[in-house]
């Protein structure tokens, strides 16, 4: 099953704790499916998800919490690993079989350079198109997006520029978590980097449909989602976007 429209849920959310695992999946996933389906059921079958591990190497260990996630949430979920080479033969046909695309977190440089070696970005933009929910944490929000706050580089945040684009603003995940997160997006919006910036506090996340921010979401109570703006004088406005609870 299919969304009726292309879209992107981008988040700073999605596992949460569990008392004998190491996480699993909150609302923030029960969404990502959701939106899948539209009406909240995929065909009367488990949901498909597939996980994309780049930005963390394809961490096998992770891997395995992921599967273990799976099987306490009830969902069918596969992996796209490229590391140290792509473990399917068609990527793009593989992909098409899942209703949610979930990009996990890590170096959000390293997954872009990889992506491109193994033409991903392409892919990506023709399954987003067709109605494949695009969806991830972290580094798997930053993607999506032309950029934002990443770590990649070292311990001192920097910008990232150069991200896939088919949102056209920039993102900052963690942005109440880590310190160095909001001045480094209010800079990069008001020296025209990005010409305005969507950001989410640890547990909340942003829907969009096709371009456009259709409604901000949180898996935990406080967690709000933020625009930054530029103002004529050249200063930066942040404005705190109205935030669903989800269940």
């Amino acid at each position: 099953m299919t969304a009726s429209r292309p879209t992107i849920l981008a988040t700073s959310a999605g596992f949460v704790p569990h008392p004998r695992l190491r996480f699993t999946f909150g609302p923030m996933m029960a969404l990502a499916v959701d939106l899948a389906s539209e009406r909240g059921v995929v065909d009367g079958r488990r949901a498909r998800i597939c996980v994309v591990g780049t930005a963390s190497g394809d961490d096998a260990r992770f891997q395995r919490d992921m599967d273990e996630a799976a099987r306490d949430s009830g969902y069918e979920l596969h992996h796209l690993s490229l590391f140290s080479q792509p473990n399917v033969d068609d990527v793009e046909s593989y992909l098409r079989g899942f209703d949610v695309v979930w990009v996990n977190g890590g170096s959000v440089v390293n997954l872009l350079a990889v992506w491109r070696a193994h033409g991903l970005p392409e892919i990506f933009r023709t399954l987003w198109q067709d109605g494949v929910v695009l969806a991830g944490i972290s580094a798997g929000s930053l993607c999506w997006f032309q950029g934002g706050t990443t770590d990649s580089f070292g311990p001192e945040l920097a910008p990232v520029t150069d991200a896939l684009g088919f949102l056209p603003y920039g993102n900052s995940v963690h942005h109440d978590s880590e310190d160095g997160r909001r001045p480094l997006i209010h800079r990069l919006v008001a020296d025209g980097t990005f010409s305005e910036a969507h950001c989410t506090d640890d547990g909340a996340g942003l829907v969009y449909r096709g371009t456009e921010l259709a409604e901000a979401v949180t898996e935990k109570e406080g967690a709000s989602a933020w625009r930054v703006r530029r103002d004529a004088d050249g200063t930066t406005v942040e404005e705190q976007i109205p935030t669903r609870l989800l269940a």
